[in-house]
Formats: structure tokens, C-alpha cells, sequence
């Protein structure tokens, strides 16, 4: 039985090759596939136990990718859900109350959708209804000589101002999978998926990412706070 898996985990940055170092280098990502589009250029690396970091670079002179650059800088850009139907997670956030935008059926390998940040609790979701040979590696994202052994990329961390409206996300648009794990905290996870979500229940604080979370049997130098390059944080915890 087909099922939602919670794919990978894109940010955007002015250029990829900038990535590298730390995605690459520290992390011990490996380049996996990457390719031009018609206003952007992404490129993955995957990590221990399968997930994966996606980084998305500007094409042209103007596009999403530019928009969201030049008004945040870089940084955590979304998420990708893989779907048996793209009109039935559609439907089923229409249900919800809320307005899938972007949906695009031009190339019926990959059907997309995605629901903006505005709705779904500060963060971009893409929704990818994917069928057949992918184009193989194209161009993938560069890597670093001697780079360490890769980490285990376990998720994002983010926060909900209650937990009615993140199930409503979720479990009942991406049908996922709800555990407590430690008071106003839940975790949501996709079987069969290696990354999952934790999700910290406050009601006063910003809805969004708060952090890209990895685990590590080796020793691992992590900025504080936002990396100077991806504009993203990333934290150590346990695997879970």
C-alpha cells in the first residue's frame, strides 16, 4: 500500500558550491543527485541512515528563489512529502481549511502542490506525487576530499502554538503518525521514512523550524545559532 514519506529537508542559499563545506565537509553529507531548473539549481547529499539535505540556488534574473533570498536571506526553504496522489493531499488540506498553491501537472513523473508557510505552521510543504525513472544523478551537488563519515540527519524541530492545529497538519493532510515525547512535545513520524518531526507545543512563541537536527557517533563542531552561510540551525540530539 502506497504511503506518505517525509522525503527531504531544502534550503536556499545563493549558491550551492557555498553548501559544501559544511553539508559535505563537516557533516559527512554525500552527493547524491542534483540538476538545473527553469529558476533555480538543487542539489542533494544524503546522510547515514538515509536522510536527505536538498540546497536550492538561483537561476535567471528573477524567481521564487530570488524573492525568498532577498527578503530573509538564506535559509531553511521547505520540505518535501512524498504522496501516492497529489490531488488527494490536496484535497484532503482543502478538507482542512486550507489553500494548496502551485499545483502543477505538466510533467506526470512528478505532480506538485504546496502549502504555504502562511497556513501550514510557519513552514513550506511540498507535496510530490513521483512516477518513474527520475533522470538518474544529473548533476549532483559538490563534495569535499577526505570528508568524514556521514552524520544521521534525524529531522527538523519546530514549533506549533497548539497540538489541534499540528495534528490538523500533520497527521490529517500527510498522514503521519503521532507519539508524546516529552511534555508539550510530540513527534510525528512517516514509516519507512528515516527523518521525522519534533514538534514543541507553545502557544505564545512563532510558528516554524526552529532547528535541523542530527545525531552523531563522532565528534561534531556545531555554530551557535544560525550557520553563517545557511542561514540555518542545526543541533545535536540522541538518535530517536
Amino acid at each position: 500500500m502506497a504511503r506518505v514519506l517525509f522525503d527531504h529537508i531544502a534550503i536556499g542559499l545563493p549558491r550551492i558550491i557555498d553548501a559544501a563545506p559544511f553539508l559535505s565537509g563537516a557533516l559527512g553529507g554525500i552527493p547524491l543527485a542534483g540538476a538545473p531548473s527553469a529558476v533555480f539549481r538543487w542539489g542533494v547529499w544524503r546522510y547515514e541512515g538515509g536522510g536527505m539535505i536538498e540546497a536550492l540556488e538561483p537561476r535567471g534574473d528573477d524567481g521564487f528563489l530570488h524573492r525568498f533570498l532577498a527578503q530573509r536571506g538564506p535559509g531553511l526553504h521547505h520540505v518535501t512529502f512524498k504522496v501516492p496522489s497529489t490531488r488527494a493531499a490536496c484535497g484532503r488540506a482543502r478538507d482542512a481549511g486550507l489553500n494548496p498553491v502551485g499545483f502543477d501537472d505538466s510533467d506526470p513523473r512528478w505532480i506538485e502542490a504546496f502549502l504555504h508557510p502562511k497556513e501550514a505552521l510557519g513552514i513550506v510543504v511540498q507535496l510530490a506525487e513521483s512516477h518513474g525513472d527520475d533522470g538518474g544523478p544529473g548533476d549532483p551537488p559538490p563534495g569535499v576530499p577526505g570528508a568524514p563519515p556521514p552524520v544521521t540527519v534525524l529531522g527538523l524541530r519546530m514549533r506549533a502554538h497548539s497540538r489541534e492545529r499540528a495534528d490538523r497538519q500533520w497527521i490529517g493532510i500527510l498522514q503521519g503518525v503521532a507519539e508524546d515525547t516529552a511534555r508539550r512535545e510530540v513527534t510525528y513520524r512517516w514509516p519507512g521514512s528515516p527523518m521525522r518531526l519534533v514538534v514543541e507545543l507553545d502557544p505564545r512563541g512563532d510558528e516554524g523550524p526552529l532547528a535541523l537536527e542530527v545525531a552523531s557517533a563522532r565528534p561534531l563542531a556545531l555554530p551557535a545559532g544560525p550557520h553563517p552561510v545557511l542561514g540555518v540551525t542545526f543541533t545535536r540530539r540522541g538518535a530517536a
